[in-house]
């Protein structure tokens, strides 16, 4: 109640969660944020961010430090994230548009898209890389904010995600509510459609499927039909 009176009352609250996915572990399904993040992102005027390296969560908090009239949530996770080398990946002042082309395929002209978030975003660039070395023209973006992403122009946004490429998938550890908006209705989402388990993290992750083999079998079975 009191998070979404701050997002009636426009007043900006900032929210901070730290154990954003099933990657919680062994404290179990309970414990494991299934639906909220689709939740907060369907509350009006409620910013969310979730983001995916040490470099997102910087830029996420300049982000949160200029609003004047939206609560922001800043999505954490207890799980160890890499640090992305931006001198080969773009910058991630990105964020502040709330997606952007992280890395893309070298002619610039991709064939599919894969949308990650926090976590999963390292997940996107390793399928990218084992894409790339197939031949396959993959562009990354990393989409901590679905809120920014929408207030941006449309200009700005079919350029991150041309209107013509719709080979698509998302990956997020969190309910697929939601995602059809991006993947639109041919995409695939790589995402919760149960609640979680109780077990070690390697494990909840190769029995939910957020491995590069599920990746890459996604992106394929897209591709095959002609997206």
């Amino acid at each position: 109640a009191p998070i979404r009176l701050a997002a009636l009352m426009e007043i900006p609250v900032i929210y901070i969660w730290t154990h954003d996915s099933i990657g919680v572990g062994e404290d179990g399904p309970t414990h494991q944020p299934i639906e909220q993040l689709a939740s907060f992102r369907a509350m009006p005027g409620m910013i969310v961010l979730r983001p995916g390296d040490p470099n997102e969560v910087v830029e996420a908090w300049r982000v949160i430090m200029q609003l004047k009239h939206h609560p922001a949530m800043l999505v954490l996770s207890r799980q160890a994230q890499p640090t992305l080398d931006r001198t080969r990946f773009a910058s991630a002042a990105g964020v502040a548009k709330g997606a952007y082309v992280l890395i893309d395929a070298s002619d610039g002209k991709p064939d599919v898209l894969l949308l990650a978030t926090g976590t999963e975003l390292a997940l996107a660039v390793s399928a990218y890389e084992q894409l790339t070395a197939e031949g396959i023209k993959v562009r990354v973006v990393s989409m901590p904010s679905w809120e920014l992403f929408e207030q941006q122009d449309q200009a700005y946004r079919d350029a991150v995600m041309p209107p013509d490429i719709l080979a698509r998938v998302a990956i997020e550890q969190a309910s697929t509510f939601g995602w059809a908006q991006f993947v639109g209705l041919q995409g695939a989402v790589v995402g919760m459609k149960t609640f979680g388990a109780s077990a070690p993290l390697k494990a909840l992750l190769h029995k939910f499927g957020f491995t590069v083999e599920a990746v890459i079998a996604a992106v394929k079975e897209q591709l095959a039909k002609g997206g």
